[in-house]
This record gives structure tokens, sequence and C-alpha cells, in this order.
């Protein structure tokens, strides 16, 4: 699994700008795709899906503007 994913991310330091675009595109239809089907599923645990979302956007937040 390791030499799997050392290989993906070899791959993707050749990735370009519009390389990303299309895949955070990709990824963002996959998102309205999914919510599509889920949503009556996710419609009780809105609260949870937030709390969750809150979470790790604000990680992600810390990652780029906090952590050296």
């Amino acid at each position: 699994m390791s030499d799997y994913i050392n290989g993906l991310l070899e791959k993707t330091q050749k990735f370009g700008l519009l390389d990303f675009a299309i895949f955070k595109v990709s990824l963002i239809f996959l998102g309205i795709i999914l919510g599509i089907y889920l949503s009556d599923f996710f419609a009780d645990y809105l609260g949870l899906v937030w709390v969750i979302f809150g979470l790790s956007f604000a990680y992600v937040l810390y990652c780029v503007y906090i952590r050296k």
C-alpha cells in the first residue's frame, strides 16, 4: 500500500494548474452527485455534517496559516 501511495504522490508532483483545476472540478461534481442521491439520508445528520466540515476546514486553515 505504501508503494502505491508513493507512486501516486510522485505522479501528482507533475500536475500543473490545469490538472489540479480539473481534479477539483471532478471532486465537486462527485460531491454534487452524491448529494443528490444521498440527500434524504443526510438530512437527519445535517448538524453532524456541518460540525465535521467545520473541524476539518479549521484544521486546513491551521495547516496553511499557523503550522510551520
